[in-house]
């Protein structure tokens, strides 16, 4: 990317592009959300707590003419940049924000809130608009494993919890081609991550045990859902 640059990507960059013309500035709103309260013989307290979400906003310019704008592969005029937004909005899923400049650099996942665009008097074929940006945290429930502790008095049961994986960003596929070296149970553990989960890839395509033993190149496998 460039030293100064704008780039919006989805599902693990699969499909990205960069902001073509640079505006004049770029609003980054982040802002706590401590709660106050009086306490006897203390007066007024302030009980912090974890930021609220950072909210993005910047406005710009799809140009008609690209000749003079940064260029991204496979975007040659508004239709694609406006298209491809909308598109991932209603995918409703979340795409990554990438703010690169010489003093500072913002790389996050993001949903997209708001989408205005409208064609500019006087510059045929130009489309302003204005997007806003939310932080997107990925989530999921964490796992409780019971643990038996034998005391004098008995079995006892106790919690404890372990921290959820990071959040994958891709979207599964529903079909993948075989590659060289694969085999079923790479497969499974690449797209649905456990590789023990071969067999039900196996019993979907009708796959012989011979036929897995050694896959044709560039077979097309369905995957589960």
């Amino acid at each position: 990317m460039a030293e100064y640059s704008i780039e919006l990507s989805y599902n693990n960059h699969e499909v990205f592009f960069q902001i073509p013309v640079l505006g004049e500035e770029i609003e980054v709103e982040g802002s706590g959300q401590g709660e106050t309260h009086s306490v006897a013989g203390l007066g007024e307290i302030n009980v912090i707590k974890a930021p609220k979400l950072k909210e993005i906003s910047f406005s710009g310019v799809f140009p008609a003419d690209m000749s003079n704008a940064i260029q991204s592969a496979g975007f040659d005029g508004p239709a694609d940049f406006i298209r491809r937004i909308e598109d991932w909005m209603n995918k409703k899923r979340p795409i990554r924000f990438i703010y690169v400049s010489e003093t500072l650099s913002i790389n996050i996942p993001v949903s997209i809130e708001d989408f205005n665009y409208k064609e500019v008097g006087g510059a045929v074929g130009d489309w302003e608009y204005d997007i806003s940006l939310k932080e997107f945290v990925f989530y999921a429930a964490k796992k409780v494993v019971f643990a038996k502790k034998v005391t004098a008095t008995g079995a006892k049961k106790t919690a404890t919890k372990t921290e959820p994986k990071r959040a994958d960003e891709r979207t599964k596929p529903k079909t993948v081609t075989v590659k060289s070296g694969d085999t079923l149970f790479i497969i499974a553990k690449k797209n649905l991550g456990d590789g023990s989960k071969y067999k039900e890839i196996q019993k979907l395509n009708g796959i012989t045990d011979a036929q897995a033993k050694k896959l044709k190149i560039g077979t097309v496998i369905k995957l589960p859902g």
